[in-house]
């Protein structure tokens, strides 16, 4: 089965960094194009950023362009989202997920951001 476990949430001041981690397990990793999304209280899922197999090719939701950078490391079967400069509005529950449109996503990890 797919297992993906997100990790590293947490309260943060505004301006504020935090590192996102998730565990892998159940399938291919290193081969799999995987992704970040969010979902802010009362609204809707949101895709947050995208990174293909080998890590050579990302893409990110322009609003979190220049604070946000998504990395992996294969051989420990895990991906990370870096954020910085933290602001209010990226307040959510974090997930990581198989596909832009949340496959396989499993528990997320809440981000507060607030003073």
């Amino acid at each position: 089965d797919v297992q993906l476990q997100a990790s590293g949430g947490g309260w943060v001041q505004p301006g504020g960094s935090l590192r996102l981690s998730c565990l892998a397990s159940g399938f291919d990793f290193s081969s799999s194009q995987m992704s970040w999304l969010r979902q802010a209280p009362g609204k809707e899922i949101e895709w947050v950023s995208s990174i293909w197999s080998g890590g050579g090719i990302k893409s990110t939701l322009s609003s979190v362009t220049g604070r946000f950078a998504v990395s992996r490391d294969d051989a420990k079967n895990t991906l990370y989202l870096q954020m910085n400069n933290l602001e209010p509005s990226d307040t959510a529950v974090y997930y990581c997920a198989t596909s832009r449109t949340g496959a396989n996503r499993g528990q997320g990890t809440q981000v507060t951001v607030s003073s």
